[in-house]
């Protein structure tokens, strides 16, 4: 695969509008308690709402738990719920939606991620037009929370699409048919259930699977056992010295691997500049990548990069990237946590921008609240509703 190769892009539309809004804002106290994270609630079609409102427009959050059809075991952590937190803003008789899914890897919780939006005045949501005065408004109140900043450019982003009446790829410059095909990820797990995994995702073409502990070969082998399809792995920064890693990606090369993701730990950027001279697998960082002015540095040791809008703040950020990205000469993957049919749809609307897609983070749950995006067998189709196309189930 030849590492430095460019692909071209397409521009991104820019709108103006003037809006306006004037009040106080007021809050309405939720309840609720599970495990330490106060207000946690799964029932969509009731939930425990803290709202945020003045005269002309109304901010509402709320907390919800996915719940995984199976464990999801990396390299650091395993997990069978992952609390979100969901936002509704509107305005003008517009309602729009967005999602936090917040990862302890970032230090972010649902109640850091509350305890942000309680921090937002309202008021400077007023006009969502101003994506940039936002996400700049956004950054002043902390330089971290990023699934909470994204949540809201998300709702923003929503809110214009259906404000100006065209689905958000149309207004990013997109073609929906240059989706490129998602992957579906096998978590790390025994190697009886692995192989139930791998069966269940018979229709999708291609395979992530997550390694980084010391049964990597007992994983890929029970994976090879039952089918021959095109693998991406990714090692969670689960191997520790270049030398291991060198040994592993080497190996993996005989296993019909496409690329390799976050082999060793971000702050180790020297050895994956020296893992890099070693081999011929594409190396993407995803860990590693916090924002766009860390993609120069990055473009020195890694092929490509992950951008994921919860780890890296939104729509308008994760564009840059890519046109960061692109001057870089780097590939590009789309990623996700594992979040709603909002969180992935958001990101989807970006995807024909990019080389590779791994949003299948909705899809491995059991009680998406939304409907958006569909995945067909892997390949993402979206929809010609205004704004992201996602509609509560509930």
């Amino acid at each position: 695969m030849n590492r430095r190769k460019f692909v071209a892009v397409g521009s991104a539309g820019l709108f103006v509008a003037k809006v306006w809004a004037s009040g106080s804002a007021r809050w309405m106290e939720a309840f609720g308690d599970r495990e330490g994270e106060s207000k946690s609630r799964d029932n969509f079609s009731n939930p425990q709402i803290s709202i945020k409102e003045d005269g002309k427009m109304k901010f509402d959050f709320w907390r919800y738990d996915l719940k995984l059809k199976h464990t999801f075991t990396i390299s650091r952590s395993s997990r069978d719920v992952v609390p979100v937190v969901l936002v509704k803003f509107e305005k003008d008789g517009i309602a729009a939606y967005g999602e936090a899914s917040p990862n302890a890897r970032y230090n972010e919780t649902s109640d850091t991620v509350e305890n942000f939006f309680k921090r937002v005045d309202i008021e400077k949501l007023s006009d969502p037009f101003k994506l940039e005065y936002i996400n700049d408004y956004m950054d002043s109140i902390s330089d971290h929370d990023s699934s909470a900043k994204a949540a809201i450019d998300i709702a923003m982003h929503d809110w214009i699409g259906k404000k100006v009446g065209i689905p958000l790829y149309k207004y990013f410059g997109g073609e929906k048919s240059r989706t490129p095909v998602s992957t579906f990820t096998i978590g790390i797990d025994t190697p009886d259930v692995i192989i139930q995994k791998v069966k269940e995702a018979a229709d999708y073409p291609v395979l992530k699977i997550k390694v980084g502990l010391p049964n990597d070969d007992e994983i890929i082998k029970a994976v090879r056992s039952v089918t021959e399809k095109p693998l991406r792995v990714d090692a969670n920064e689960g191997w520790k010295s270049k030398e291991e890693a060198l040994e592993r990606i080497n190996w993996l090369s005989t296993q019909n691997v496409e690329l390799i993701e976050q082999p060793m730990p971000a702050a180790q950027i020297h050895d994956v500049r020296w893992l890099r001279e070693r081999v011929k697998m594409p190396i993407v960082a995803d860990e590693a990548v916090s924002s766009m002015y860390s993609i120069p540095e990055l473009a020195t040791a890694y092929d490509g990069i992950n951008i994921k809008l919860q780890k890296n703040g939104g729509l308008l950020k994760a564009r840059k990237m890519i046109y960061a990205a692109r001057v870089n000469r780097m590939k590009i993957m789309l990623g996700c946590m594992i979040e709603s049919s909002v969180g992935i749809t958001a990101a989807a609307q970006i995807s024909p921008l990019v080389d590779w897609n791994d949003l299948d983070g909705n899809v491995l749950i059991s009680n998406d609240p939304f409907k958006g995006a569909a995945n067909d067998k892997g390949k993402i189709v979206l929809n010609d509703e205004p704004g992201l196309g996602v509609v509560p189930l509930t």
